[in-house]
């Protein structure tokens, strides 16, 4: 890097290229000189860092004699690598990229262009710009990386088509301000899940990837590093996760007790007595359940700055304080209770004798039902009530 690049102050910086690096020796110096030359012909005022996480084969020296600027970053894990070295940059955008020589260093202007229009997140896009061959194993290129992308733009409708590129550039404060908190490979996720999640312009650029030029094997692990980011973007969608699978559950539970309530019932042949009413029951608790896991994800979520405010949430815990989840639940357990004693009365009347399960049990599987659910709903209150404190 030449002394210009070296000596500019973190007010005239406009770019900072950031390579996470371990054990990178061998290809090290040929992104470095890609990097720099690609700066130098465009003109861009910027610095290159390198993310070192622990370097054991001399890749520190590598850099550092080509004129980057080393951060050591102590805690292991890619997230936390490339984190170092954004926290250190000095320009006003940054470019991240892998340092194994797959992502092209010499062709960082498209995303230096769009940053510069205004957008906040800059991703490559290897779908589009092209996978050269031998540059992506089979399982990643056609079930993982498609897989994962497809299930991350349903569950957050995301404009990214290519959520795991590792070349990718941002505005640096807005990406700080998310908040990033993993430190594995799951990192590439959450950037674009937060970045959409709180409303930050993004784009996509065409971008190639090429084979490594490691000698080793990659640090990735496929079906670990797989799960990791299925894994994270599953917990930071409790709608999907919990709301939206406990409400169809529920209403499945519910359609079919309603139509087993008033007698046995004929299906395909097949006669559905009170045993199927008991499941239907089941159903409607263990919906009920996740639902209310999905209130108690959401609002740790949001005070926990994990998840950008909830208007929709606001407004329902503004709506159904401590006092009205009370309410709701002495009804219900009010109503099972009722039910409880009625059937106990009707069994009493029969001198507790033998009884027609046919007939009882749409008695107290309700009432039994009913009970559960206003108990929960008691606690459920309590409970989202001591999340909702304010900390001091």
């Amino acid at each position: 890097m030449n002394s210009t690049m070296q000596t500019e102050t973190p007010e005239t910086l406009e770019l900072s290229v950031v390579m996470p690096c371990l054990d990178e020796s061998e290809t090290l110096a040929t992104c470095i000189e890609k990097a720099r030359r690609e700066l130098e012909d465009e003109g861009i005022r910027g610095e290159i860092i390198i993310a070192d996480n622990g370097s054991t084969d001399g890749s520190q020296e590598v850099a550092r004699e080509r004129g980057a600027r080393v951060v050591s970053v102590e805690t292991r894990g890619y997230g936390s690598a490339l984190m170092g070295g954004i926290r250190e940059a000095r320009g006003e955008y940054v470019i991240m990229g892998d340092a194994d020589d797959s992502y092209d260093f010499s062709n960082l202007l498209p995303f230096v262009t769009k940053l510069r229009e205004g957008y906040d997140l800059v991703m490559g896009n290897r779908l589009k710009g092209g996978i050269k061959p031998g540059a992506m194993p089979p399982l990643h290129r056609f079930l993982g990386n498609p897989v994962l992308s497809w299930i991350g733009r349903v569950l957050f409708h995301s404009p990214v088509g290519d959520f795991h590129c590792g070349l990718r550039g941002f505005r640096r404060t807005a990406i700080l301000g998310l908040d990033l908190r993993t430190t594995g490979m799951e990192f590439a996720s959450e950037m674009v899940v937060k970045a959409t999640l709180n409303r930050l312009r993004i784009t996509e650029v065409p971008t190639t990837l090429s084979p490594d030029g490691r000698s080793r094997p990659p640090h990735l692990r496929s079906w670990r590093d797989g799960w990791r980011h299925l894994r994270f973007m599953l917990l930071y969608s409790p709608n999907w996760l919990f709301l939206y699978p406990g409400g169809m559950l529920m209403l499945l539970g519910l359609a079919l007790s309603l139509w087993l309530l008033p007698g046995e019932r004929e299906l395909c042949g097949v006669e559905l007595n009170v045993h199927t009413l008991l499941y239907g029951a089941m159903a409607i608790v263990i919906g009920y359940q996740a639902v209310i896991f999905a209130l108690f994800s959401k609002t740790f979520a949001v005070m926990e700055n994990l998840l950008p405010e909830s208007p929709g949430l606001n407004r329902l815990l503004n709506l159904a304080p401590l006092e009205t989840g009370l309410g709701i639940g002495a009804v219900l357990l009010l109503i099972g209770a009722g039910g409880t004693v009625y059937a106990f009365t009707s069994w009493g009347l029969k001198s507790f004798g033998p009884l027609d399960p046919s007939h009882s049990l749409r008695i107290v599987i309700p009432s039994v039902t009913l009970f559960m659910l206003g108990l929960q709903t008691i606690l459920a209150s309590f409970f989202l009530s001591i999340l909702g404190l304010k900390r001091d």
